[in-house]
């Protein structure tokens, strides 16, 4: 079975940028889809984007974030630019059913 482990994550302030990992084991990634949800407390988890042969994302996020998948590595990168205050939420990446623990993004005003 798939682990996936998020790193990145942290305090940064509105405007700035930060890269968020999910390294892949168990499986090679490369014939599968990989998803970014996100979870700010009191909301639901809620997707941000995800990457197969092309990346897809949410309004809320197209043009600031962007997915990049190093299939040697076995992982994938999601680079957050222009973060605002509404981005602070957990990260968590995901395969099929598989979750990783997540990787918490604040954002200050």
């Amino acid at each position: 079975q798939f682990q996936l482990v998020e790193s990145g994550g942290g305090l940064v302030q509105s405007g700035g940028s930060l890269r968020l990992s999910c390294a892949a084991s168990g499986y090679t990634l490369d014939p599968y889809v990989i998803g970014w949800f996100r979870q700010a407390p009191g909301n639901q988890r809620e997707w941000v984007a995800s990457i197969g042969t092309s990346a897809n994302y949410a309004d809320s996020v197209k043009d600031r974030f962007t997915l990049s998948k190093d299939n040697t590595e076995n992982t994938v990168y999601l680079e957050m630019n222009i973060l605002k205050p509404e981005d602070t939420a957990v990260y968590y990446c995901n395969i099929a059913d598989f979750w990783g623990q997540g990787t918490q993004v604040t954002v200050s005003a």
